[in-house]
């Protein structure tokens, strides 16, 4: 059974799709761009700072792909990953609403952030895991350009909260992403229904072939087996690229309020607003990157969004001024729009069975989760060296690694493909 579908049903299913993920990282990008400032009130050190905030990341890398497993086993009524989302969101929400009251004291603070982070990374390549589900390769690219845009949104919201409100409402303004987050769940359970997607179907129909004879669920084992036993190491490298790069993305984000306060003598809610230009950047760019990918080829573009990405670190750097930061930072986000829209593609595109889709999620995840972790502390700690006004020099040599990582898995992929075996182990 394939996974297309009709064209009708992929704008609608893609639009949900994009409404989980609105809800998802709606909270996200506020954590991201005001919870390091509460962080700065208890510490001094820009690694400490990073490794706190890399602590959602590091949770991701255990948290994740084992959800994602456990989604792909799942089998309800309202299919495999609705059931999580219910549940999952509105818990997160209300956790998220609680950070700015937990902030009197360090050990508070970090204890909701965990509980947050937990939580949210419980569901996060659940959502994210509905369109393979739904879409088929072929569309894959377009319909993630349509997701990333609405995540892309939820940077803009974020970017308008510091401008307008944090500075004078510090702890409502952490619930306007939370109300935003409920009432997307709230449509959520209402309009969509997993169980009737060709992903779903075809799952159904492997488990009836006796793929695993009683269990519905390829374990976490065999998937990890299958990708070190597998010659061809273009699954592996990709998830390395996704690691290197996810590690330069989110060091520019978790530290770049520090660094309008610290490098451009910026007050906290302006150096937060300086992300919110990149967010139109980035909402321009993805659609046509995803038909540039369709033509042209989808590592291609990732190596050449990658190389724009680290250029526009270089020119923020020469040009350390405000209006500076935010054109280094809207080219930036063109580049990254090139990798985030299809990298995950190249690694669905990669998965030998719609069994595994959601574990595959997982699996990129794991590496973007643990950019996420490694990257605000290994930069942090570049920066405690080198000083805050080279932070954007230093985030352009990590993505200088996830360069050379894709540029390899390009080698691979045009040499003649190995036998691969299969995720339960037979050939």
């Amino acid at each position: 059974m394939t996974l297309t579908t009709p064209r009708v049903r992929t704008g609608r299913i893609t639009f949900f799709v994009a409404l989980a993920v609105f809800a998802q990282e709606s909270t996200w990008n506020l954590y991201d761009s005001q919870v390091p400032p509460l962080l700065r009130e208890h510490v001094g050190s820009a690694a400490l700072i990073g490794a706190l905030m890399g602590m959602d990341n590091l949770l991701g890398i255990f948290v994740q792909p084992w959800m994602g497993n456990r989604s792909d086993g799942t089998r309800t009524a309202w299919g495999r990953r609705i059931p999580y989302l219910v549940v999952g969101m509105p818990l997160a929400a209300v956790l998220f609403v609680v950070i700015p009251h937990a902030a009197v004291s360090l050990p508070l603070l970090v204890l909701v952030m965990f509980g947050y982070a937990l939580v949210a990374n419980s569901f996060k390549p659940i959502a994210e895991s509905l369109l393979p589900d739904y879409i088929g390769p072929e569309r894959r690219s377009r319909a993630n350009a349509a997701v990333k845009i609405a995540s892309s949104i939820t940077v803009i919201v974020a970017a308008l909260i510091s401008i307008f409100l944090i500075d004078d409402f510090p702890k409502l303004s952490f619930a306007i992403p939370a109300v935003l987050m409920l009432g997307s769940v709230g449509v959520l359970a209402w309009r969509v229904r997993d169980s009737k997607s060709p992903g779903y179907r075809a799952a159904l129909e492997e488990d009836r072939a006796g793929h695993t004879g009683n269990a519905p669920r390829v374990r976490m084992r065999d998937v990890l087996l299958d990708l070190v036993r597998d010659p061809d190491r273009s699954r592996l490298l990709v998830i390395a690229a996704v690691l290197a790069f996810g590690s330069a993305w989110f060091a520019s984000r978790s530290l770049i309020t520090n660094y309008g306060m610290e490098a451009l003598g910026m007050s906290r809610g302006d150096a937060g607003g300086l992300t919110l230009p990149s967010g139109l950047a980035f909402i321009v760019a993805a659609y046509p990157v995803a038909l540039f990918a369709e033509r042209f080829g989808r590592l291609r573009v990732i190596l050449a969004g990658m190389a724009v990405f680290a250029a526009a670190m270089v020119l923020g750097t020469l040009v350390r001024t405000p209006a500076g930061t935010v054109a280094a930072m809207c080219v930036a986000a063109a580049g990254a729009a090139a990798f985030m829209v299809n990298m995950a593609v190249v690694l669905w595109n990669l998965a030998p069975s719609a069994r595994v889709l959601g574990t595959y999620t997982g699996l990129y995840t794991v590496g973007w989760a643990g950019g996420g972790f490694l990257g605000p502390a290994v930069v942090g700690g570049m920066v405690d060296v080198t000083g805050w006004p080279f932070l954007l020099l230093d985030i352009a040599g990590v993505t200088a690694v996830a360069v050379l990582l894709v540029a390899r898995v390009t080698q691979l992929q045009h040499r003649p493909p190995a036998p691969r075996h299969v995720v339960n182990g037979e050939k």
